[in-house]
């Protein structure tokens, strides 16, 4: 399964560099206006695979850490919360002055989101599922209603920007941002990937992860850690895009198994694929007019966590 990925990434990236605004067609690289549009589709398609890739992967780490297959960045409040650290960066101006500020400012928040999520869900020593997203839920409504403040506040000419990074932008204008979203995006990457084996013990639980020699806490601390930058460099990128992290980890996980030494990086190319195949949709769609790609993950990953959470449940899932 990784190998077939791993074939169909140059094929999903080249046949999305073909789809615009105009339709499907190649940008001719002899004039200048087809090397401006061939570099922004690159630049765009490059974006919406290492966000896929970035989102994908932290929704199997959390949903690994917690045990439970509807945690997801979006759901616990973490991509909230790291929209509203981005959007402050934004609004005070520090974005133009340093690449390291967004992604700075969106990992900040996205921790302090998660932290006050898993306090509020924590009653007498132990963790309610159903208590993580309730209180997930509630602190994603928070951090809307400070962004949602945040924009009355901005300026005539950045509330229409802002707004649209909101709904999910993959057209980046900043190659350093890029850069360094796609650097963060590695490394965290790397490792969860080594710890992937520890991983596999912290879902049979922390007892039996602790009798085979891990520490629970050591791990539980290193896979939030990761999980949240891969969200907030995710954020920094493209702005709020939910649902990638619910819908492609627990789909490959039906086709690779739950070993996270596999699941992770098919997570990685699913993900990335699928995300660029969604923004694909999203540009020709409707075209002239081109829709958020956030909104194409949303309608997709709205049923879909709806059909999970009964299954939960009606006891249907472990």
């Amino acid at each position: 399964m990784l190998w077939l990925l791993a074939a169909l990434v140059p094929l999903v990236l080249g046949g999305a560099l073909l789809f615009g605004g105009a339709g499907a067609l190649w940008p001719d690289p002899r004039t200048e206006l087809g090397r401006a549009l061939l570099q922004l589709r690159l630049y765009r398609v490059l974006c919406g695979f290492v966000v896929g890739a970035g989102l994908a992967v932290a929704g199997a780490v959390l949903q690994a850490l917690l045990r439970n297959p509807l945690a997801e960045p979006y759901v616990l409040g973490v991509s909230s919360g790291a929209g509203l650290g981005a959007a402050l960066v934004i609004m005070l101006g520090l974005a133009a002055r340093s690449a390291f500020a967004l992604p700075a400012g969106a990992f900040l928040c996205a921790l302090a989101t998660l932290a006050l999520v898993y306090a509020l869900a924590r009653q007498h020593g132990r963790t309610s599922i159903y208590g993580l997203l309730l209180s997930g839920v509630i602190l994603s409504s928070v951090a809307s209603s400070l962004l949602m403040l945040l924009l009355s506040l901005a300026s005539t000419e950045g509330l229409h920007g802002i707004t649209w990074w909101l709904l999910g932008n993959l057209q980046s204008d900043s190659p350093a941002t890029l850069a360094l979203g796609s650097a963060l995006i590695a490394v965290s990457f790397a490792v969860v990937w080594w710890l992937a084996r520890d991983l596999d013990a912290l879902t049979l639980g922390p007892e039996m992860a602790h009798h085979l020699g891990i520490s629970p806490a050591l791990v539980t601390v290193l896979g939030l850690g990761c999980a949240t930058l891969l969200t907030a460099a995710a954020v920094a990128m493209s702005g709020l895009i939910g649902f990638v992290g619910l819908i492609v980890p627990h789909a490959l996980r039906t086709l690779v198994g739950p070993g996270h030494r596999r699941l992770l990086p098919t997570a990685a190319l699913a993900g990335g694929c699928f995300l660029v195949a969604c923004d694909a949709f999203a540009r020709t769609a409707f075209a002239p007019i081109e829709v958020p790609v956030g909104v194409v993950t949303a309608l997709l990953g709205g049923p879909f966590f709806l059909w999970l959470l009964r299954r939960r449940a009606a006891g249907w899932m472990e």
